[in-house]
């Protein structure tokens, strides 16, 4: 049966931009919001950390052709303070920025490796339920052998800030069975207001990093810190899985591809047309070429050589065999 036609909805939509690879993707991410959804009349915001003592190099978007680019895309720069992070935790960036979004104004944050694919504007979001990716693989928490397991690495966080565990599990999903617990990718949360959001997202995030449950000390929170905050978050908020119908995000709406060659060995037909017909201009071509892996990838055919390497209807299980295949074939970039 086909969905219900939503009347658009009026948020921002945010991206950290920083200098190198980021920057490079977020001028697809802009371009691709452009092309899939040209009734967009939210406000496309690009955070951009700013120098300070927690970089050692300025990490601003240096390239004066890829700000202008942004720019004229509609793009507006945001800049931010790093006080907790900065390079040496810089997916830190997603949860530092948003104290600098505007106050009472619904958001979606999406990593700047995204594809929008369909219209954004017509996803039902439900900005007073947070939500967040649920495309995503159970890379935290690892038990281990002496030690708690899911039920208890979990709940000694859900403790930990006062939340209730119970009402956050699934229970059509087996007893500690990693899906059984709210668990998020951070490619992409929204909410009414980011800096509500960000106030709990880097108060339990500093929390769990600097202060720990005792049941955690076996545990690793580098680079998975994000993911841990922000099912506490969802769930204080009032948020869950269940946030949005299955299928527009991570499906029909965006592609949290993660990096070219991932995307070229995974994705669908409709995601590489996408990439191939907002990369195409040759103004945005001209600007682009500076990164080596999208020339490679994109330009000079690398990327369909990749893609040959797979079968979308039997795909291997886990990640890292895509990744391992594509670098035994010589194609792997990022």
């Amino acid at each position: 049966m086909a969905r219900k036609p939503q009347p658009p909805q009026t948020f921002n939509v945010v991206i950290v931009g920083q200098r190198g690879r980021l920057a490079y993707e977020a001028l697809i991410f802009a371009a691709s919001l452009r092309h899939s959804d040209p009734g967009f009349n939210g406000r496309l915001l690009i955070a951009e950390p700013q120098p300070g003592p927690l970089w050692p190099d300025d990490p601003r978007i240096q390239n004066t052709e890829i700000r202008d680019a942004l720019t004229d895309l509609g793009a507006e720069f945001i800049p931010f303070e790093s006080h907790h992070f900065g390079a040496q935790y810089p997916y830190g960036n997603k949860i530092e920025m948003l104290s600098a979004l505007p106050q009472d104004q619904p958001f979606v944050f999406m990593d700047t490796d995204t594809l929008i694919t369909g219209p954004l504007s017509t996803v039902p979001f439900d900005f007073e339920r947070p939500g967040a990716s649920l495309r995503c693989e159970g890379t935290w928490p690892v038990p281990q052998i002496y030690g708690p397991g899911y039920t208890g690495l979990w709940k000694s966080l859900y403790d930990k800030f006062g939340l209730d565990f119970e009402s956050s599990l699934d229970l059509s999903q087996p007893d500690e069975y990693w899906r059984r617990y709210l668990y998020f990718n951070a490619g992409y949360f929204f909410y009414r207001c980011p800096q509500a959001f960000g106030a709990r997202f880097l108060e339990y995030a500093l929390a769990i990093r600097d202060d720990p449950p005792v049941a955690l000390c076996a545990q690793s929170f580098d680079p998975w810190l994000d993911q841990i905050a922000l099912p506490l978050v969802i769930h204080a908020l009032g948020g869950g899985r269940d946030a949005l119908p299955p299928g527009l995000l991570d499906g029909e709406i965006s592609c949290h591809y993660r990096l070219l060659p991932l995307l070229y060995a995974r994705e669908s037909d409709r995601v590489v047309e996408v990439l191939e017909e907002v990369t195409a201009p040759n103004k945005l071509k001209k600007v682009l070429k500076g990164h080596d892996a999208i020339k490679r990838m994109i330009y000079q055919g690398r990327g369909h050589k990749a893609r040959a390497l797979f079968d979308r209807e039997n795909l291997p299980r886990k990640e890292q065999a895509i990744r391992n295949r594509i670098k035994k074939n010589g194609y792997w970039m990022r």
